[in-house]
C-alpha cells in the first residue's frame, strides 16, 4: 500500500478532535463527478468515512466559498483527484492552497491522486496544466485594474507553488490501473491512517494474542479465491465474541461490505421475531440500500444469498446455537470469491451440518479453538483489573497465584474476580477468597450453562452430570462399563460433550473437566433442592451422603452417591449405626476405594 502523505500521525475520530468531516474530495467535477470520484465518495462512505462533496456543478465567482474554506478546515484529510482540467478551475487551485497550509500548520493530511495525468506535468506545469495555468496568467496580464491585477498575480504564484507542493507529495498515480483497485487501496489507506476503527473501542483481549494473529492471518490469506469460513470454538465466557469482534472492527473495511450479528442465539430465544429481525439486520448491512420489510424468513435469506453471491462480503455470526440459524443467516448458495465468515459458537457440530455445506458448493472450512488463557496471561488479566497493572502488587503474589489456579486460563472469571477485589487490602483477599469464588462462581456458572443448555438431548444432560458428580479424573473405559451397566448412553453422548467444550480426555485416558465447568454441572445439582441434599438427584459429599443413608432418607430421587465406607467402618466400630441402604430405591450407589459396586 502506498504511503501518500509526509505527515503519518493520525486521530482517535473526528469528532473526538472537533472536526466535522474526515475526508475533503477536491476534484475537477466536468472530469470525474459521474465517474471515478463518485464511486469513490460511495466507497469511502460505506466505510463509515465522513466524507465532504460539494454538489456545485459550475463555479459562479472566482473566490472559494466560504462552505467550501469551512468544510476543508473542519476535514481531518483531503483527497485531491488531480486530473486533466483541474488547473482550470480557480476554486480547485484555491482549495489546493488552503489544503497544503493546513497540511502544513495542522497535520492534516493528505491524499494525492493523479488521475490520467503524469504527476511530472502537474510539478512542472506543463501539458493541460501548463495551458491551464498560462490562461490565468494571460487574464492576469489583461486585468486593467492595478488592485485586481496584483492580487490576480499573488494567487496564480500561490497556485503555481501548491502545484509543485501537491506534486511532491507520495501519492498514487492512477494511469494504467483498474480504478476499483485503487479506490480499495485509498480507502484502506484512510481507513487504516485515520484510524477510523478506534471509534469502536476494541475489547480488551489480554492473553489472546496467538489467536488474534491465527484469525489475521486467516483474514489475509488471498491464496484462496472461494468462501473461507473460520468456526471460533470454545465454552461460554471463554472470549470467542471478543477475539471475533476485535478482528471484525480491524479488518472489516477490506471488504465490500461487512456485518456483524452478535449475540444471535440469545436474541433468537428473547422473542418470536427474533430471528427475522437479524435477517433484516443482516440484509440492511451488506445491501446499503433500504430493505423492505418482510414476514417470511425464506424470503429473507433468498435476498441475503441475492447480495453475497455479488459482493466480497465479511460476515461475523455470533453465538450460533441451532442449525436453522445458520441456515436462514447464510443461506445455501455460494458466496462472491473472497467472501470471509466467522461463526462463533460453542457447538463444533454446527458448521459442517448446514445447509451451505450440503450443496455442490463446499467452503474452505477452519476451526479454532479457545481453551483459556496461559498462566502469564491469566496473571495480567487478572492484575490488569485488581491492581491496573501487569503483576500483582507487593505481598499479593501467592494470593494472585491461587486464584489465577482457580480459574484456570478462564477470562470472565479472571476478570470477574480481579474486579471484586479492585483497590482491597490482603487481609480482605484473604479472608473473602472462598466467599468470592462462591459469588462470581454463580455469575461465571450462568455463563458456562449455555453449553449445558445446547446440548441436543436430556440423557446428554444426565451424562454430563453424572460425570461432573462422580466420574471426573477416572479412566474413561472404566466409566463408560459402569454407565453403561446401568443402560446409560455414553458413545454420542460423550462425543456432545466434548464438542460443547465441556469434557475433555487427556493423555491417560481420564475423563477431565475444568473445575469451573464441573462446579457448574454440580451447581445445577444443587438447585434441585438447595437446603434438602436428600431431595437431589446425586450426592457427592461424603458427609451428606452418609447422612441420607443413616436417616434412611433419599427413597425415589438419588440417582447416585459417593460414600467413603471408611467412615461406615468407623461407626460400625462404635456400635452406633446400621445403614439400610433398601430403603432408598435408586439407579446405583458408588463407593469411594479400589473398586465400584452396587450396592442395592
Amino acid at each position: 500500500m502506498a504511503v501518500l502523505s509526509e505527515h503519518s500521525d493520525g486521530f482517535s475520530s473526528s469528532s473526538t478532535h472537533g472536526y466535522t468531516y474526515d475526508v475533503f474530495l477536491s476534484f475537477r467535477g466536468v472530469d470525474t463527478r459521474h465517474s471515478f470520484t463518485n464511486q469513490l465518495y460511495k466507497a469511502l462512505m460505506d466505510a463509515k468515512i465522513t466524507t465532504f462533496l460539494d454538489d456545485e456543478e459550475i463555479e459562479i465567482g472566482e473566490d472559494l466559498k466560504p462552505e467550501l474554506e469551512s468544510a476543508i478546515k473542519a476535514s481531518r484529510a483531503s483527497v485531491i483527484v488531480l486530473s486533466k482540467n483541474y488547473a482550470t478551475s480557480t476554486w480547485c487551485l484555491d482549495e489546493l492552497v488552503l489544503i497544503l497550509e493546513q497540511h502544513m500548520t495542522s497535520n492534516h493530511i493528505v491524499f494525492p491522486l493523479f488521475y490520467q495525468v503524469e504527476p511530472t506535468n502537474v510539478r512542472k506545469q506543463t501539458s493541460s496544466f501548463g495551458d491551464a495555468m498560462a490562461k490565468h496568467r494571460q487574464r492576469m496580464e489583461v486585468e486593467t485594474d492595478a488592485n485586481k491585477r496584483s492580487k490576480l498575480a499573488q494567487k496564480v504564484e500561490k497556485w503555481n507553488k501548491a502545484l509543485t507542493e501537491v506534486a511532491d507529495l507520495k501519492g498514487i498515480d492512477i494511469n494504467g490501473r483498474k480504478e476499483t483497485e485503487v479506490i480499495k487501496e485509498v480507502v484502506n489507506d484512510i481507513y487504516n491512517r485515520l484510524r477510523i476503527s478506534s471509534r469502536s473501542p476494541l475489547p480488551q483481549l489480554i492473553g489472546m494474542d496467538n489467536s488474534i494473529k491465527f484469525v489475521t492471518s486467516w483474514l489475509q490469506d488471498a491464496s484462496l479465491h472461494t468462501t473461507n469460513i473460520l468456526t471460533i470454538l470454545g465454552i461460554g465466557g471463554i472470549g470467542k465474541t471478543s477475539l471475533a469482534k476485535y478482528v471484525y472492527t480491524l479488518h472489516c473495511h477490506e471488504f465490500h461490505t461487512s456485518s456483524f450479528i452478535e449475540d444471535i442465539g440469545r436474541r433468537c430465544d428473547a422473542k418470536a421475531s427474533g430471528l427475522l429481525d437479524l435477517q433484516q439486520q443482516l440484509c440492511d448491512d451488506i445491501s446499503k440500500t433500504t430493505s423492505i420489510l418482510v414476514n417470511n424468513a425464506s424470503m429473507y435469506t433468498s435476498k441475503i444469498e441475492n447480495v453475497v453471491s455479488r459482493k466480497k462480503v465479511f460476515l461475523v455470526l455470533d453465538d450460533i446455537n441451532s442449525l436453522d440459524q445458520l441456515n436462514a443467516l447464510l443461506g445455501s448458495k455460494a458466496f462472491h470469491p473472497g467472501s470471509k465468515i466467522i461463526i462463533t459458537t460453542k457447538d463444533a457440530w454446527l458448521t459442517e451440518s448446514c445447509a451451505l455445506f450440503k450443496k455442490n458448493f463446499k467452503p474452505n472450512h477452519l476451526k479454532h479453538l479457545l481453551e483459556g488463557l496461559d498462566d502469564t496471561g491469566s496473571r495480567k488479566l487478572l492484575c490488569f483489573h485488581a491492581f491496573m497493572s501487569d503483576d500483582p502488587n507487593p505481598g499479593y503474589e501467592e494470593l494472585s497465584d491461587k486464584l489465577v489456579k482457580y480459574c484456570e486460563g478462564h477470562p470472565m472469571a479472571l476478570k470477574g474476580m480481579g474486579k471484586s477485589l479492585h483497590n482491597r487490602d490482603v487481609s480482605y483477599w484473604e479472608g473473602c477468597m472462598e466467599e468470592l469464588k462462591k459469588e462470581n462462581g454463580a455469575r461465571i456458572h450462568n455463563v458456562l450453562r449455555g453449553s449445558f443448555d445446547s446440548l441436543p438431548s436430556n440423557d446428554n444432560k444426565e451424562l454430563f452430570k453424572d460425570i461432573a458428580c462422580f466420574f471426573v479424573g477416572m479412566d474413561k473405559d472404566v466409566a463408560i462399563t459402569i454407565l453403561n451397566s446401568f443402560g446409560i448412553e455414553t458413545r454420542n453422548g460423550i462425543t456432545n460433550l466434548i464438542d460443547r467444550g465441556l469434557l475433555s480426555i487427556n493423555q491417560n485416558n481420564k475423563l477431565m473437566m475444568r473445575q469451573l465447568i464441573q462446579e457448574m454441572g454440580r451447581y445445577i445439582v444443587c438447585e434441585e433442592s438447595p437446603n434438602k441434599p436428600w431431595k437431589r438427584s446425586r450426592l457427592w459429599c461424603d458427609e451428606e451422603s452418609f447422612k441420607v443413608l443413616k436417616q434412611k432418607k433419599g427413597k425415589g430421587n438419588v440417582r447416585g452417591l459417593t460414600l467413603d465406607m471408611r467412615m461406615l467402618e468407623k461407626e460400625k466400630l462404635r456400635g452406633s449405626v446400621e445403614l439400610k441402604t433398601d430403603a432408598l430405591i435408586i439407579h446405583n450407589y458408588f463407593r469411594r476405594g479400589k473398586s465400584w459396586m452396587d450396592l442395592v
